[in-house]
């Protein structure tokens, strides 16, 4: 079944209100004392890989009873982080993709980069619907596939500007990586030689805030590199995200040059093929060439 512009409107609508619902739960309970544990989710050995708390559980009850009548009246699937996958994304044409609380830790540390993301996605990768609330800034970002970007419903556009300050957005776990200090030379020396008038970083947020600052700050980059070990953010932390700014033009791909796997059949997670997120292609053949040191061991 093919949804037609009419269903993804309707059930587009039906996800903002649950994201702000969501993050209206989330607001109530930042910088106050909440239940904090460490799941064992088969994988992924960062700190934001394992903490949830009793907000990540609250957020995805909200949205699971916001989208239930959508869910019914268009047979859709789930996928969502805080339940067991239970592949029925891969018997029906579209499934919700949900993260009720992108960006744990910023929020346990009572600091911006967390958001709600709620994507609907086709069991052909396609990410067709995305939907990302910031609920500390109240700041809604969504796109339908082929009817464009906005932000807080109003059109949203993207204008790469090379003379700007240049970002290197990356999070904690990689800045632990051995390699991590010559990555990071290695992007502000392209960045600077090619008019950027100064070099940031960014390493405290969520994947989907990490993703939604490319569009931001209009002269940045978000990556994660492939790897052996299980992690690499999960469908989930990029769904939402792939949709508005694949409507912006902006490169998601993954490193080898192909359109993010979003319904992958082996695991959720995202390492074995990496993530990137990158205004051009230029930029993007920086990530590839530190990529390429770091496996060659050149550094």
């Amino acid at each position: 079944m093919l949804l037609s512009n009419e269903a993804l409107k309707e059930l587009c609508n039906q996800g903002i209100d649950a994201a702000i619902k969501a993050g209206s739960l989330i607001e109530f309970y930042a910088n106050k004392s909440i239940i904090v544990n460490y799941k064992d989710n088969n994988g992924g050995t960062s700190d934001a890989s394992k903490v949830v708390t009793e907000v990540d559980i609250k957020s995805q009850n909200t949205i699971l009873k916001t989208l239930e009548k959508g869910i019914e009246k268009f047979d859709l699937a789930l996928l969502t982080e805080e339940l067991v996958d239970d592949k029925s994304r891969f018997e029906k044409d579209y499934f919700w993709c949900i993260d009720p609380l992108d960006g744990t830790l910023p929020f346990t540390e009572g600091v911006e980069g967390y958001s709600v993301c709620i994507a609907l996605v086709n069991k052909n990768d396609e990410p067709v619907i995305g939907i990302v609330y910031d609920p500390k800034n109240d700041t809604l970002y969504h796109a339908i596939k082929g009817c464009g970007a906005f932000v807080n419903h109003k059109p949203l556009s993207f204008q790469h500007d090379s003379t700007e300050a240049f970002y290197l957005i990356t999070d904690r776990s990689f800045v632990k990586h051995r390699h991590y200090k010559e990555v990071e030379l290695h992007i502000k020396y392209e960045a600077l030689k090619n008019g950027a008038q100064e070099f940031n970083v960014i390493k405290d947020m969520g994947a989907a805030m990490n993703a939604i600052n490319v569009i931001v700050k209009r002269n940045a980059c978000y990556f994660k590199f492939p790897k052996d070990e299980q992690g690499g953010g999960s469908i989930w932390d990029f769904a939402a995200t792939a949709c508005i700014l694949n409507e912006l033009k902006i490169e998601v791909s993954d490193f080898n040059g192909a359109p993010l796997p979003l319904n992958k059949s082996n695991t959720t997670f995202m390492n074995d093929c990496g993530v990137i997120f990158s205004p051009n292609k230029e930029i993007t053949a920086w990530i590839h060439s530190a990529h390429k040191k770091v496996q060659s061991t050149n550094w």
